[in-house]
């Protein structure tokens, strides 16, 4: 009898010790994001401490890129860093994930389980993840510094906020923030598809990251319309979260985290 493709590769995880090759769910609608959103916000009034920890740590974490910025008279890369943080953001929500797969399973919902999240399953995919989030956020800080460069030679560097922002207001800058946001939105959207469902699919089941990555791509192209409003969705709020100094995002970011947990969970079976 003929075995197909499918088959062989699920044959040959389950024989490495993996999970079954995950499949790509054939319906996907716009109404399942509203159904995560509604489930994430369930997620984190019933179990907040999770959703305020892992939202506090960003928090201060983009705080402090922020101040090191001023603070080593680099006022430049500040908006390069705030622009990428939220690249950052599927790695910190691993825990979320976590966390929303023992309330959906009723097991215990402990800070070591919780927090352990990140080992994975014992195998190291979900920080080999992780370096690959970082490097990504390196590469764009490194990019969009060269495109200050070009458009802006040495005009802003070491200059004081108010000066900073005189510069980025003249043609040179509106200029170099047209084409910073036309390449990192670029970038944002690549690395979005690469990870909005791989790592939650790495929490969930013992698969390596290649293959979560390849269904993470597999789901974007085969629900588009649904993936990239779900990308706007995500965008916009972070963007709204990030404006008063960053503390949106101590509730942004656990709502949403919990909510790509169960849109992952409707878009992989």
């Amino acid at each position: 009898m003929a075995v197909s493709g499918t088959d062989d590769a699920a044959g040959l995880a389950q024989g490495a010790g993996l999970a079954p090759v995950p499949q790509v769910a054939g319906r996907l609608a716009l109404g399942d994001l509203g159904a995560a959103l509604k489930a994430g916000a369930q997620d984190f009034a019933a179990m907040p401490r999770f959703g305020l920890f892992f939202g506090g740590v960003y928090v201060l974490a983009g705080l402090l890129i922020g101040w090191a910025s001023l603070a080593g008279g680099e006022p430049s890369w500040l908006i390069p860093a705030i622009a990428g943080f939220p690249l950052v953001a599927p790695f910190v929500a691993v825990g979320l994930y976590e966390a929303s797969r023992r309330r959906e399973r009723g097991e215990p919902l402990v800070w070591r389980a919780v927090l352990g999240a990140l080992k994975g399953h014992g195998d190291d995919q979900i920080l080999s993840m992780g370096v690959i989030v970082f490097v990504a956020f390196a590469f764009w800080m490194i990019i969009a510094h060269a495109i200050f460069a070009i458009f802006m030679g040495t005009s802003g560097m070491g200059a004081s906020p108010t000066e900073a922002l005189a510069v980025l207001l003249a043609p040179s800058g509106l200029a170099m923030l047209a084409v910073g946001s036309a390449v990192g939105g670029v970038l944002a959207l690549a690395f979005y598809a690469m990870t909005v469902v791989s790592l939650p699919l790495l929490v969930d089941r013992k698969v390596d990251f290649l293959t979560a990555i390849i269904t993470s791509l597999k789901v974007v192209r085969t629900h588009p319309v649904v993936m990239l409003a779900w990308a706007g969705l995500i965008a916009a709020v972070l963007l709204a979260a990030l404006i008063p100094a960053f503390l949106g995002l101590i509730i942004a970011l656990p709502v949403l985290g919990h909510a790509t947990w169960h849109l992952y969970r409707r878009a992989v079976v």
